[in-house]
């Protein structure tokens, strides 16, 4: 089903979202071309797109401090400007330095076909979308599936540009996997926290932390966006420039968009799910209604519906936050692992 749902801290959009089945509770435990094509068309995207693999790269987090958090003020009144419901900022406070033992994160998104891979192997529930557009069937069912409800799939679903009634099932099904293989590299997304944290364990992963997701965007010396502390839109998918169909791109898509580290697309894109709950930082003074067992954090900035282009999304230390059930049309995720 569809909700709307909030950002609660900051945005008052929409979005189209639904609940995914896997809601228990967790127990203890190359690159790509940057795109430049016109904002009049949907490019296709690269074959050699990241998004096309099923192995995932990890980079490498070294043990040490780092700046987590920042004291920036809204001394543009942007909370004002745009009628965010609560104070921007202040959650970050105060600007301090952590400790974290290495890790690793994956080096982009996961990706729809990545994703795919783990909702077929473990026969869990599709996302809501991959039900309303074709993505979610399987060739297997196509090839035995009655010929009138196959082309009316292929018509309504898939939306083939063609007259699908006088199509073999064949024709049909070499239609429908093409169409599939474009939607392979995108990142996926409207997927609840659960599902985000079932697939890194399926992986033998888990979620990052907060503090492990913003060392990794920002480096050890707190960087205001991953790539250094210049605002730069060409740099990043902000969802703005129309480029990309629901404004998202293949993972990996702005090789400029990296961090310290070599982690892509950390800031724009996709918001990605990290495992804590939102609570304030040590020695915070700001109170927030959110606080507590009931929101999970989100980080990055989307490129996706509803969203301003507005350089605070896309800070390294920007929090935002959601109820764990919601599945929503710009949010991913990426996992990481420990080093033994």
């Amino acid at each position: 089903m569809r909700v709307l749902l909030i950002l609660l801290t900051l945005i008052s959009t929409l979005y189209a979202c639904s609940k995914n089945a896997d809601t228990d509770q967790p127990s203890p435990i190359n690159s790509a071309q940057q795109n430049t094509s016109s904002a009049s068309a949907t490019p296709t995207p690269q074959a050699d797109a990241i998004g096309y693999q099923l192995d995932m790269p990890m980079v490498l987090v070294p043990a040490g401090e780092f700046i987590l958090g920042s004291n920036k003020v809204d001394t543009e009144g942007l909370q004002k400007r745009y009628g965010f419901t609560t104070p921007i900022y202040l959650d970050e406070h105060p600007q301090q330095k952590a400790f974290l033992p290495v890790f690793k994160i994956d080096a982009y998104e996961v990706s729809n076909k990545q994703f795919k891979t783990f909702i077929l192997d473990t026969d869990r529930a599709l996302p809501f979308e991959w039900g309303q557009n074709g993505y979610g069937l399987t060739m297997k069912e196509a090839d035995t599936m009655d010929m009138v409800r196959l082309r009316g799939i292929a018509a309504d679903d898939f939306k083939l540009d063609r007259d699908t009634t006088t199509m073999s099932r064949q024709a049909l099904i070499e239609a429908m996997k093409g169409k599939q293989y474009l939607h392979d590299p995108f990142p996926v997304t409207g997927i609840s926290w659960y599902y985000a944290y079932s697939y890194c364990r399926w992986q033998n992963k888990r979620l990052p932390t907060e503090r492990e997701w913003e060392k990794a965007a920002r480096g050890p010396n707190g960087l205001e966006y991953p790539w250094g502390n210049n605002w730069d839109t060409a740099i990043t998918n902000t969802g703005d420039d129309h480029d990309w169909e629901d404004g998202i791109a293949p993972t990996g898509s702005y090789p400029q968009n990296k961090s310290p580290y070599g982690a892509y697309d950390m800031a724009g894109n996709v918001w990605e799910w990290v495992d804590n709950w939102y609570h304030p930082y040590p020695d915070s003074t700001y109170q927030s209604e959110n606080f507590g067992e009931k929101m999970k954090i989100i980080r990055g900035g989307g490129g996706g519906i509803g969203h301003y282009a507005l350089s605070y999304f896309f800070r390294g230390a920007t929090r935002q936050f959601a109820e764990p059930t919601m599945a929503g049309e710009d949010v991913g995720f990426r996992c990481a692992s420990d080093v033994n």
